[in-house]
């Protein structure tokens, strides 16, 4: 199968290579553009900066449906957040950009060359945020540019430039059908008046609506099960993922008193008056020390009742009004609007009941099943119990994004001089809207033993059933708030003549200020309000930065161009808002970069550059005082056996995250060299080697390594009190550092070609991205190194050695068909060991688990087709199928990264194949 594969994949690139490397006759002049990676105003082709361009026609024929799909799907693009992650988690759908598999907080997002205020404490820009329907072009640099734009820049940009001087109107309509579940609508329409050269003026005004339909894990075989039957190298396996807490809940027993001190004992009441374990359960036994005690619970398959892909509706608009004050001074402004609606579903609560020794129920359902264990030994009893009968836990997540920018740039003595103002805010409001319950209602009917924990689900009276639909939150539980306010100056200008032309010089400055606020409502403020529910809790942060840069471009002659430019920035302190108090020292930064460029002949270019970066630590990351932050990614045995704050067997424990007040920027030095080759105007060969080194990190000790070794990290080890049960277990602490170290080089590379045919102009694309390192040190080591490349690594994550992305074009008169090709490498999945061997566990009659074992998610590729016809210059249709041959996502057993089972969504198309038809009307 995997040969196979290969052998496909393999035959495709180098049928897409071979046409573009096809000659051609007809000549075409190669679009100018505005390099992003600069701050002299000029048009090249192609500098001393690698950038990637995706024109409004690029976009058009990419097929995506969002700004999120368009970018991500870029080879260079890797270590993004995508949707499915809210699935969850409380990032409302939030999606962000990630060069080089560097990570979100590494790559700057700009729109129309300004930033746009971030998703949280961070950096990370929520693509959502973006109007798809105002995109002129993007500009993607693939190169450190912090000498430039200051902190975040160490991967790169990526600049979103939005229409100006837009005459007449257009309307555009779009349907997508996957396969079965998951559909979605747009549907924009754009207007622009006045002509800056005729009138002196220009307004345009853009809208967009999308609506999201929401794809269920019941909806794809590949998903909708947390029990998982595979083959693997010729034997039968099984996995289980599903999870202790059940309906009709299981049972723990802590033990206490001599040979029983520190022991347990656990099972599944239902099971064990039946014999079998209630529907969308799998009895699961697992070692127990305690020689008359037991380890055999029902577990629940909480993956068929997640979703894939959340439901969502998104509205958009963007407006701009320019006038030409002289004909030299432009004076404009912008403004974006966006709300980004999400609802997403997870499994009911997973809640911890505790059971009074001597109850009706501890007599029922416990008592009978302790065997010679004496009551007198029982330190105390929890069911741990799925709440299906209150429903799936429903979180709504409204995004409100304001971008406005006021500004003008005029042409002073021969200099651009160029400046704004911005204010840019990011709004959410997270609302519960099913699944979670209110403290007092819910502990009354436990408390009166109406509400039974051991009842089959939907088994409780009608009486129980209508109080407990009247116990359901609804209502917002936080806001959160990220502002930003900036004001920015540049100019730039001829200073010196040089043999190959003009010196250029730019400079330029900035100020912003960060505001960053999570406020709970009353409901979340405490975890007396809501049942099983930790306390959310407030933050109200605030910092200001100023930087100052300047840039020399040196003509030395007609084939050697040089650059250098070096940067200055203060981040103030970050001070809590709240208090008043600063909570941490200013701190400060200074970069630099020397680039070159080098072009001996007209088909031949050379470039290279070095350079430093920084990035401010986050807010949180410096001011964060220790805060619930979750359970940990996988379950582990109690770090301190046989001790007071232990959960039985293997369980997920709290987790709190806190700031450190003295942190300092992290830092990275860069290395870049590429060539360009252009033997005609129809052919173009790009190779581009980077070799980032980052230092300084913000760290922590990872949950693995802390667990591994308890004693060696005991200091990060506290005590939680469980909101369910009311009792003390162990909590591991996230704390932040400045230890961690990373490495990071890779090519990318492109081929493309355009041949005239007898039947039309045929036009292929060849781009891809080969990683030739990607580690780091161990989260919470500054010696230990890890890599992540061609494995999921202890971040959670994999680093693919290689993504590419071919086309092949064939315009024909009215008609343009387009095939395209996706492809990611294949990769060593999460190890596992806690499988079971079938064959093994049939002839033992008790489960057997397998040696540990790594799957190999084999290599994963897509083919899209485009249909496109152009009636006239007016109307445009398109018709196309995403996922030609329903490409499923294959088998992985990763946890981490989301909730979802047996596969990645990071990584792969769940949608499958998806038809989809696209109207567009100019007028």
């Amino acid at each position: 199968m995997n040969y196979k594969r290969k052998a496909v994949s393999t035959a495709v690139l180098i049928a897409l290579g071979a046409a573009a490397a096809l000659p051609s006759f007809a000549q075409e002049t190669l679009e100018r553009v505005t390099i992003t990676g600069s701050s002299i105003k000029r048009i090249a082709a192609e500098g001393a900066v690698p950038i990637q361009v995706l024109t409004s026609a690029d976009i058009a024929r990419s097929g995506a449906t969002t700004v999120t799909d368009l970018i991500q799907k870029l080879p260079a693009m890797q270590g993004f957040s995508v949707t499915t992650t809210a699935v969850g988690t409380n990032s409302g759908g939030r999606t962000t950009a990630s060069i080089h598999d560097l990570g979100e907080e590494y790559t700057l997002t700009l729109l129309n060359g300004r930033r746009v205020a971030p998703s949280g404490s961070g950096s990370a820009v929520n693509l959502n945020a973006i109007p798809m329907s105002a995109i002129e072009r993007v500009e993607v640099v693939t190169d450190g540019a912090s000498a430039l734009y200051g902190s975040d820049a160490i991967a790169g940009v990526v600049n979103f430039i939005l229409k100006r001087n837009y005459q007449g109107g257009d309307l555009d309509f779009r349907m997508d059908r996957p396969s079965g579940g998951g559909e979605s609508w747009n549907a924009s329409g754009t207007w622009g008046f006045g002509d800056l050269e005729k009138d002196r003026f220009n307004v345009l005004l853009s809208y967009r609506h999308d609506e999201q339909r929401q794809l269920l894990a019941t909806d794809r075989d590949f998903a909708k099960s947390a029990f998982i039957n595979f083959e693997n190298n010729g034997k039968q396996y099984f996995y289980n993922r599903g999870a202790p807490h059940a309906i009709p809940g299981n049972v723990s027993v802590a033990l206490t008193g001599g040979i029983y001190a520190g022991q347990y004992t656990a099972f599944n009441p239902e099971y064990e008056k039946t014999g079998k374990c209630a529907p969308a359960h799998e009895l699961f036994v697992q070692a127990n020390p305690l020689a008359q005690g037991k380890d055999a619970q029902c577990y629940f398959d909480f993956a068929s009742t997640l979703e894939i892909f959340p439901e969502s509706s998104r509205d958009s608009f963007f407006g701009t009004a320019n006038f030409m004050l002289t004909p030299n001074t432009r004076l404009f402004t912008d403004l974006s609007l966006s709300r980004h609606d999400l609802t997403a579903k997870i499994a009911a609560n997973a809640v911890n009941i505790p059971i009074a020794k001597g109850s009706a129920q501890y007599n029922t359902y416990v008592r009978p099943y302790l065997g010679s264990i004496p009551d007198a030994n029982v330190s105390s009893v929890t069911a741990t119990y799925r709440m299906l009968d209150f429903g799936g836990r429903t979180s709504q997540t409204v995004t409100d994004s304001t971008h406005f920018v006021v500004g003008g740039e005029s042409e002073i003595a021969g200099w651009n001089v160029s400046g704004g103002l911005t204010y840019s805010k990011n709004d959410i409001n997270e609302k519960y809207v099913d699944g979670y319950s209110l403290r007092t209602p819910t502990n009354a009917l436990l408390a009166s033993g109406e509400l039974n924990p051991f009842a089959l689900a939907g088994q409780q009276t009608p009486q129980t059933l209508e109080k407990i639909r009247a116990a359901i939150f609804n209502g917002s539980v936080r806001t959160e708030q990220t502002e930003l306010t900036g004001a920015d100056v540049r100019a730039s200008g001829s200073v010196f003549k040089l043999p190959g032309g003009d010196a250029m010089l730019g400079v330029g400055g900035d100020v912003r200020n960060y505001h960053f606020s999570q406020i709970p409502t009353e409901a979340a403020r405490t975890s007396t309000v809501l049942f099983n529910f930790a306390a959310i809790p407030q933050f109200n942060l605030e910092r200001k930065t100023a930087g100052a840069f300047a840039e020399l471009l040196m003509p030395v002659s007609k084939q050697l161009e040089l650059t250098a430019a070096m940067r200055y920035d203060t981040i103030d302190g970050v001070t809590n808002k709240d208090t008043g108090a600063t909570v941490s020292e200013d701190m400060s930064a200074s970069t630099y970069k020397i680039s070159a460029r080098y072009q001996p002949s007209r088909e031949l270019m050379f470039r290279t550059s070095y350079g430093t970066g920084f990035k401010a630590p986050s807010m949180l990351d410096v001011a964060r005082p220790r805060t619930p932050s979750g359970v940990t990614s996988n379950p582990y045995t109690c770090p301190f056996p046989a001790t007071e704050f232990c959960k039985p067997g293997r369980a997920q424990y709290q987790r709190l995250s806190e700031g450190n007040a003295l942190l300092k920027p992290e830092r990275s030095k860069q290395f870049l060299l590429g060539m360009r080759f252009e033997p005609t105007n129809a052919v173009s060969v790009g190779m581009d080697y980077w070799n980032v080194e980052m230092r300084d990190q913000v760290s922590s000790v990872s949950e693995a390594l802390a667990f591994g070794n308890p004693a060696t990290y005991k200091d990060l080890f506290t005590t939680f009190t469980d909101p369910g049960d009311g009792k003390n277990y162990y909590a591991f602490k996230l704390a932040s550092v400045n230890i961690g170290r990373a490495k990071n080089s890779g090519i990318d590379w492109d081929i493309t070609g355009r041949v005239d045919t007898g039947l039309g102009r045929l036009t292929t694309t060849v781009s891809g991205t080969y990683l030739i390192e990607s580690s780091y040190t161990r989260p919470g080591t500054s010696d230990v190194w890890e890599s992540s490349l061609g494995k999921f690594g202890v971040n959670n994550a994999v680093s693919f050695r290689n993504i590419l992305r071919a086309s092949a074009s064939l315009q024909s008169g009215k008609f343009t068909n387009t095939l395209s090709f996706n492809y990611r490498s294949g990769y060593s999945d999460m190890e596992r060991t806690d499988v079971i061997d079938v064959a093994a566990s049939a002839a033992a009659k008790r489960p057997v688990l397998a040696p540990a074992m790594r799957l190999q998610v084999p290599e994963y590729y897509t083919f899209d087709w485009l249909t496109q016809y152009k009636h006239n210059k007016a109307l445009d249709f398109q018709f196309g199928i995403k996922n030609l041959f329903d490409q499923a996502p294959p088998l992985s057993l990763r946890t981490g990264g989301s909730h979802h089972v047996g596969y990645d969504p990071r990584y792969t198309d769940s949608f499958l194949r998806t038809f989809y038809g696209r109207v567009a009307y100019k007028f």
